[in-house]
């Protein structure tokens, strides 16, 4: 009996979600630092996310942040998926559909975060 060597696709999608997963409670403490136990009552008003925005960085940073989401839980749903063991055209169709929806919550982000970052302060 001969033993194949498995693909490495997988143990390279574990390291990315790993990573992802590292990157994510990292950008959260920010997030949360920023946006919850700086600001007063715990929530930034209208004019306080704008002002916010102003700084040089922030709007990339918070790109990055949806990017990093988007990302960690699409690879974990990608992976649930994979230990169904559905046919390979099932999984490639879903793999795509992935890929799409992934697309598709980065480009409305990064739209959102634009229309925010070029509001001017009332």
């Amino acid at each position: 009996m001969e033993i194949q060597p498995k693909n490495s696709t997988g143990t390279v999608r574990w390291f990315a979600q790993a990573g992802l997963g590292i990157l994510l409670v990292i950008l959260l403490g920010i997030h949360i630092i920023v946006n919850h136990w700086v600001a007063p009552q715990g929530l930034l008003s209208h004019a306080d996310v704008i002002r916010y925005y102003e700084v040089p960085g922030i709007a990339w940073m918070e790109i990055f942040f949806l990017i990093v989401i988007a990302a960690h839980c699409l690879l974990g749903l990608h992976s649930i998926l994979s230990d169904l063991n559905l046919s390979s055209n099932i999984m490639t169709g879903l793999t795509w559909l992935l890929i799409i929806l992934g697309t598709t919550i980065v480009l409305y982000g990064i739209r959102l975060t634009w229309t925010v970052a070029t509001m001017q302060p009332a």
